[in-house]
């Protein structure tokens, strides 16, 4: 009498093979569970820190443009290539002895590099490097009772009314002018200090829209970069946005 091998079946087929396969089915699949994770994780990163970064707002200085709870989203690629533009809404970290928590500021550039920035009975002139003094034009802005533009007026104890930028410095204000903690504290701000441009409010749904860039009557754009791309225009259209 003749015996087949313990490892062998009699179809030939050997049969520890039929056990460890499940196991390695199940190896397989945690490992590219594992890999998935890893994966998305490493795209958030990347995302995160060098595209788009989304920020919810928890402070009151940019009413009625963006009111405190909401939420918007950084774009950190555009200002790689250019600088960042009188009117856009810039996220940043407040200058050393203006930190409240950790909490980033956010604000409107009002003057660029070379630019002179005056208040002037409640109103914002801007003088361009050899240029003449541009009064703002500043709908944004938050109104009184009386439904107008309220005034813009000095914030540090010494009434500062004047100041120029440095160079690689924004003058930024917070469009609820009478409680803004702003450059009329502090001065202007480094672009280092600067975390991105914010041109995207998503949340509240009924409030979803582009933050759009103002244009000034008798002021370019502001960009002083030379040798690099500059960014492209805000998008102009805006969506359901109902402004308090």
């Amino acid at each position: 009498m003749t015996y087949a091998p313990d490892d062998v079946t009699r179809a030939g087929v050997p049969v520890e093979s039929a056990e460890p396969k499940p196991r390695r089915k199940s190896l397989g699949c945690a490992f590219e569970i594992v890999e998935t994770l890893v994966l998305t994780l490493v795209i958030y990163l990347l995302i995160h820190n060098f595209i788009a970064q989304p920020f919810e707002v928890e402070q009151n200085s940019m009413i009625p443009t963006i009111n405190s709870r909401e939420y918007v989203l950084i774009d950190k690629i555009t200002p790689r290539f250019g600088d960042f533009q009188r009117g856009d809404i810039v996220v940043f970290n407040p200058p050393a002895g203006y930190e409240q928590g950790g909490v980033p500021f956010i604000k409107r550039v009002i003057g660029v590099a070379g630019d002179t920035v005056r208040l002037e009975n409640g109103r914002v002139f801007v003088t361009p490097p050899g240029g003449s003094p541009v009064q703002l034009s500043e709908n944004y802005v938050i109104r009184g009772a009386d439904g107008r533009v309220a005034p813009s007026l000095p914030r540090d104890p010494a009434g500062t009314v004047q100041w120029s930028v440095p160079p690689g410095s924004y003058f930024v204000m917070g469009d609820n002018r009478p409680v803004s903690q702003d450059s009329r504290y502090f001065g202007p701000i480094s672009r280092q200090l600067i975390i991105g441009r914010a041109w995207l409010r998503y949340f509240p749904i009924d409030r979803i829209g582009f933050l759009n860039r103002p244009a000034y009557v008798g002021l370019d754009s502001g960009s002083r970069t030379t040798g690099s791309l500059r960014p492209g225009s805000s998008a102009t259209i805006q969506v359901s946005i109902s402004l308090r």
